[in-house]
């Protein structure tokens, strides 16, 4: 059974309206992330980064994977399929997916802000002041912020590696991590990136580009890959 590995970002979530990480003006949610996603942000204003992922998980609760997630789930009836998403959401699992690395954290978890390997599933309930963790310190937002590093990204560089064919949904080829694991990955193995802002690329062999949204371009390309 071949194996393909498939790279997410915050496009193929957006369609199910999950917020982009960044967008035009460099806001989120009205905030700046430099108040709500790094660990400086973390120390100044406690309450602030609660409530804020607090508010994310509770939307979170309210939207659905999109035909994208659907499609991708699919792909297991013939390959084994292995995600690796930057996104923090849940929509993966919910569509169907069973091989999923998320490369930047999990909203639906908290963990210790004494010991990283101390992570609790917390669904879509709110974390607040007080919380604590078996060793006594506050539960944090178990997500990776700006400034921190990806303990995972080897993991994903490794899963790359082993890859008969790559997918590249909602985030773009020229930005870490995607780059770095398409380095990865054999220049000989098909490459498809599906993007609506996608554009050629010469310079990566075998690769196929689909300037198309997420809902639209990648139940084609699934079909496709099945044999449909």
């Amino acid at each position: 059974m071949k194996t393909i590995v498939v790279l997410t970002g915050a496009g193929i979530s957006a369609e199910s309206g999950i917020k982009t990480f960044r967008d035009s003006d460099g806001l989120w949610e009205e905030h700046r992330i430099e108040d709500v996603a790094t660990f400086d942000a973390w120390r100044r204003n406690r309450a602030l980064v609660l409530e804020f992922y607090n508010q994310r998980r509770r939307q979170l609760a309210t939207v659905q994977p999109n035909a994208a997630h659907l499609a991708l789930a699919r792909l297991e009836e013939k390959f084994h399929v292995q995600i690796i998403t930057q996104n923090v959401d849940n929509l993966h699992e919910r569509a169907g997916s069973t091989n999923i690395l998320h490369l930047h954290g999990e909203l639906t978890k908290a963990r210790s802000s004494l010991d990283e390997n101390l992570v609790y599933d917390v669904g879509y309930n709110d974390i607040l002041e007080g919380d604590k963790c078996a060793k006594g310190s506050q539960l944090r937002p178990h997500i990776v912020w700006f400034g921190e590093a990806v303990p995972n990204i080897m993991v994903a560089a490794s899963l790359a590696q082993k890859a008969d064919i790559l997918l590249v949904i909602g985030t773009s080829l020229v930005v870490y991590p995607a780059a770095g694991l398409l380095s990865r990955a054999s220049s000989s193995i098909p490459k498809y990136l599906v993007d609506p802002r996608a554009e050629a690329m010469s310079h990566i062999r075998n690769l196929t580009v689909i300037s198309e949204k997420a809902g639209t371009g990648v139940p084609a390309l699934v079909d496709k890959l099945l044999g449909i």
